[in-house]
């Protein structure tokens, strides 16, 4: 995750830079139930309205947060699916607080009511993240139902009304571009904390529907629009949250966008972001599935590193004998492409692998969602990668294991 408000922060009240500082252990995002009551288009989880069988149980999960908490993980973000459709939901969210675990719910917000919000609110989850992919029609043919934006905003509101720490999450795609400022301005009109866009990622219904990836030059014209609008936050002295996930060469465009807004805090800022380190995937940031699979992290769940069931967490995610896993957490990584020649390698760290890997069958190659031209990143004098066509090449499918 690419926290943009907290280094441009950095351009009013600056503080030393250093080397990049680990936390004990990984944010675990934890996919507790794959069911779901929408059946969104770029679900990487592929989840739908069945029961799923084989999933943790309530004792299950309770072993295993003992394991994270021994392992000192910091943050658990309970997802699926749906996790509101997990009838143990509240157990496990009250037991993770009890155990002085961030507790974040990612939500689609839709079943959020009346009914529910107190349960919801006596929990002090640390953050809601509640995701709409547009404004009315748009959001409900994204995620299959109609009425769903209606019944995800109400969510949204009782949330606020009860105190909640709650956030938007929007996956910028070809589709739904044009929806950004109307749903900035939603934003700001319903008083969220946080608001977060996310980059399309190529697992599960997102690689099926990559077509709809954003063109470069979208993603840039949308990335300027969110840098402004959380600039104008830090002008005013008001707190607001704004972050991105899934590109990593947000932070290099940020630091080009500082270059021309504040050439004065530039080289600060490029330490900052050198400090930060780029992706994080099988280093800082971890996936258990509702099976107890361990993955890299949410997109990878082709790809699995061993189960809790049968082995600790701990135990599998230091296991570098796994070729992917030795890779990720090689520093520097070893990639290949515009990525392993880039300038700005030391802030982006390669970018996000999986889209490599569903592109080219390769993970260690370029990410193809780079949307920094040669002639930014040091490659050439006038190379130009931004009108690029939508990929329409052969779709590669992984395999299971891959050589570092």
């Amino acid at each position: 995750m690419f926290r943009l408000s907290q280094f441009l922060k950095e351009i009013k009240s600056p503080t030393p830079a250093g080397p990049r500082l680990d936390p004990p252990g990984p944010v675990v995002i934890w996919n507790l139930i794959r069911r779901c009551n929408l059946r969104c288009k770029h679900c990487y989880s592929i989840s739908g309205d069945v029961n799923f069988p084989g999933e943790l149980t309530t004792r299950e999960v309770f072993q295993v947060m003992d394991e994270l908490k021994d392992f000192k993980v910091p943050v658990l973000i309970l997802s699926g699916g749906e996790p509101l459709l997990r009838r143990d939901i509240l157990d496990i969210s009250r037991r993770a607080k009890q155990m002085g675990f961030y507790t974040g719910l990612s939500t689609n917000g839709a079943l959020i009511s009346v009914h529910n919000i107190s349960g919801i609110a006596d929990i002090g989850y640390d953050y809601v993240g509640i995701s709409l992919d547009g404004i009315g029609a748009t959001h409900d043919k994204f995620r299959g139902k109609e009425g769903c934006f209606k019944d995800s905003l109400d969510g949204v509101r009782l949330c606020k009304a009860h105190g909640i720490k709650v956030g938007l999450r929007f996956t910028v795609t070809m589709d739904n571009y044009r929806e950004l400022p109307a749903l900035l301005d939603l934003s700001d009109e319903e008083g969220v904390d946080k608001f977060y866009v996310s980059h399309l990622v190529y697992a599960g219904r997102g690689n099926k529907n990559r077509m709809d990836d954003a063109q470069w030059a979208v993603t840039r014209d949308s990335m300027e629009m969110l840098f402004e609008r959380a600039w104008s936050y830090i002008e005013r002295g008001e707190e607001k949250e704004f972050v991105t996930g899934n590109n990593d060469a947000d932070g290099v465009f940020l630091y080009f966008w500082v270059k021309r807004r504040f050439p004065q805090a530039a080289e600060h800022i490029r330490a900052k972001l050198a400090q930060w380190g780029g992706n994080a995937s099988g280093v800082n940031v971890a996936n258990i599935d509702n099976l107890g699979n361990v993955h890299p992290d949410t997109f990878w769940w082709h790809y699995d590193l061993g189960n809790v069931k049968q082995r600790p967490f701990s135990q599998i995610w230091t296991d570098v004998s796994d070729p992917v896993m030795a890779g990720l957490k090689q520093r520097p990584r070893s990639i290949g492409g515009r990525c392993g020649k880039c300038r700005y390698f030391d802030i982006c760290g390669g970018n996000t692998r999986v889209r490599a890997l569903q592109l080219t069958g390769d993970p260690w190659a370029e990410d193809p969602a780079c949307y920094l031209s040669d002639a930014e990143i040091g490659l050439s004098e006038t190379g130009d990668r931004l009108t690029v066509k939508p990929f329409k090449g052969q779709r590669h499918e992984p395999a299971h294991r891959f050589t570092a």
